[in-house]
């Protein structure tokens, strides 16, 4: 007649909830990643406004800054210069910073690109040496122009107050003349 079913192997009868317990395993391991998520889109809302911030600073702020300095305030300060040692003096500052500005926006056109595609929230490989290299560079620009021109400039300009308001005339004409929100 039949034959008698071979009873399973007691030792195997717990497998099947061996696999139900290693899938509980890996998603809970992925639940625990799913925590992560908060921080990390906030984080990346951060990346997208400080890219976005950086693009219209360079484009809207040092530019424009730079610019003004080239157009008005280092002509200003050249042509009020007295002649001789100060006014050579002047110019090799004027001539130095004015390299700087080419340096600095040089730097800044290297990552531009990446930090425009970040502002967007696009993958972007972001050169951390190079921004960090952009961030020295201003920041010696900016601390060698504060201690030795812009002293200077105010004491040549402070000379005569019409030189000095002569400069703000001109520079709010400048602004004047931009459109609206421009900066």
């Amino acid at each position: 007649m039949g034959e008698r079913p071979i009873a399973p192997d007691p030792a195997s009868l717990g497998e099947p909830l061996n696999g139900f317990s290693q899938c509980h395993a890996g998603m809970l391991s992925r639940m625990r990643a799913l925590e992560e998520l908060p921080a990390l889109v906030s984080a990346a809302a951060r990346a997208r406004s400080i890219a976005s911030d950086s693009v219209s600073l360079f484009r809207y702020a040092v530019l424009e800054h730079h610019g003004e300095e080239e157009a008005e305030l280092f002509p200003a300060v050249l042509r009020w210069a007295d002649p001789g040692d100060e006014h050579d003096r002047v110019q090799a500052l004027v001539d130095r910073l004015t390299r700087e500005h080419r340096a600095i926006e040089a730097l800044w056109k290297a990552v531009e690109p990446a930090i425009g595609a970040a502002a967007k929230g696009k993958h972007a490989d972001i050169d951390a040496s190079r921004v960090a290299g952009l961030v020295r560079a201003y920041d010696a620009h900016a601390r060698f122009e504060e201690a030795h021109f812009l002293p200077l400039a105010e004491t040549i300009l402070g000379r005569n107050g019409n030189h000095l308001a002569a400069l703000g005339v001109s520079i709010h004409l400048r602004h004047a003349a931009m459109p609206p929100g421009y900066i």
